[in-house]
Parts: C-alpha cells; structure tokens; sequence
C-alpha cells in the first residue's frame, strides 16, 4: 500500500486481506475478534488508514493482499464446505494443499450435496457473488425418492414459504435421467438459503436423496472431477453474470481481474 492510500471501511479492508468474504467480516466485527490500532472495534463502517493503521482479526496482523485469484472447485459429498473443523471432519482444506495462496468458499454446499464451488481470496468477488441483491442463478441436479407431478413442480416456480422466507425456482424440469420410481429434476434459484432447494422439495412432500451443483450464471462444472479445481480465466468470471443483465458494473469489475496461472486448462488434484 502507497502512503497516500485512501480510507476504507474496516470491513472492506478485512474482505481485501483474503481472509474471508464482507459478509463474513462483519460477523468477525460483531464478534469482538477485530481490533484497529490495538483497540476492539465493533462497527464494520470504521474508517481505516492502509498505510498507517494496524488491524487485527483474532489477534493475527492481516493486510491486503496484491494477488487475487479465482477457482471452480468440485465439491465432494462428505466435505465440509469450511476452512477447518474442530471435530476434524473433511473440509475442502483438504483438497486446495497446493493452491499457493490462501483461499476461502463462496457459499456453501451443504455435507451431502456435490458439485460447483468457487474458491477465492477476494472478499469483494465472494459478496458480488453471495449478496441477495445479485439474484445470480444456480442450477442444481436433484435426484428425488418419487415422482412429483407437473402441478407440484409448477408450485415450486409460483413459490413455497420455507424457513427463512419465500423462495421460488426461476426454473424447473424434469431432467433426462430418472426411472419407473424416481425422477431427477433441473431446478435453478437465486436465493441461495441453508438446505434451500432440500427444503423446498420437502414443501411438495418429497426428499432429495442426491442434490449436484452444475452451474453459477453460465458459468458450468463441465467435466471437472470430484475433488478437483481449476483457476478461472476473466472470460470464465464473466459467465458468473451473463444471465444478470443487471450487473453491469460487477461485469466491469470482473474484466480487471487476473487470474494466478498461464496455463488456464491446467486441472490439480489433492
């Protein structure tokens, strides 16, 4: 940082350490864990100094960072969808070893579901992406324990109330694969709630007994293998926004970004 470096937020400040996202900085900052020149501060909107001011998040010195990278990741079931686990169970730590920066999730796939994550340290990208206000499509592929009709898939795009409030499939399908006694179906949502597309099946009265992530905007999973990731190129981050003609400015933001290999087909295993 140059010495006539302009003030930030603290909670921006924190999300460009890489640390973690701006949502995730504010709980930090809620939670007492962040200081600013030695002092615990409690409000995210703090102005801080780059050049001269010193923070603090659980008593480790975090600044920002000068290299900002970006990876799809194909999430295994079984792995927590966290950076650690005090009960030491899988996490995706697991499976980024050899990434050469520190990265975090943006989101989250619960335990049993499977698919598309994206892995960054850039804490503005991770609230462009998880921020209710983007309404950034995701796909899923859900295998069902039944058969639900045309009128109960139809229910789902009209919206159900789930706990967290009213959600709604921007689309729904019946996918090619499935059986004389269940169906797979396309479902896509913008929302993004804890377990949301588990519990809006559950709403028409069937369980998902397989959930897969298959795209983010336009961006696809393509033939990424379980437990595999690879670094994004600024055409693959523009895919993000493609269907959300409304996010012209997070498009322009995204154009600037680099990503950390010159091999961008290059794909890396645990």
């Amino acid at each position: 940082m140059g010495k006539n470096s302009a003030p930030i937020s603290l909670n921006k400040y924190i999300a460009q350490s890489g640390l973690c996202s701006r949502r995730k900085a504010d709980e930090f900052i809620r939670d007492g864990v962040v200081t600013l020149n030695g002092h615990i501060v409690e409000t995210p909107a703090t102005q801080v100094d780059p050049a001269k001011d010193v923070v603090k998040v659980n008593k480790k010195i975090i600044k920002p960072i000068s290299k900002k990278v970006y990876y799809a990741f194909n999430k295994p079931t079984g792995v927590l969808t966290s950076l650690s686990d005090p009960e030491e169970r899988p996490t995706i730590s697991d499976y980024t070893t050899k990434i050469k920066y520190k990265v975090f999730p943006v989101g989250r796939l619960d335990w049993n579901t499977e698919g598309l994550l994206l892995l960054t340290n850039d804490g503005d990208f991770a609230q462009e992406i998880s921020h209710p206000s983007s309404e950034i499509p995701k796909t899923y592929l859900a295998k069902l324990d039944g058969q639900p009709t045309d009128a109960q898939l139809s229910k789902l795009k009209k919206g159900v109330t789930i706990v967290g409030g009213r959600v709604k499939a921007i689309h729904i399908e019946r996918h090619k694969k499935g059986s004389a006694k269940y169906d797979w179906v396309k479902i896509v949502i913008t929302e993004g709630k804890n377990r949301q597309v588990r519990k809006m099946f559950q709403k028409i009265g069937y369980d998902v007994t397989k959930l897969k992530r298959v795209s983010i905007g336009e961006l696809k999973l393509g033939t990424l293998k379980k437990g595999e990731y690879q670094p994004l190129s600024n055409a693959e981050l523009l895919r993000i926004f493609k269907r959300n003609t409304s996010h012209d400015k997070s498009s322009e933001m995204i154009k600037t970004r680099k990503t950390t290999s010159r091999n961008k087909n290059s794909r890396n295993r645990k």
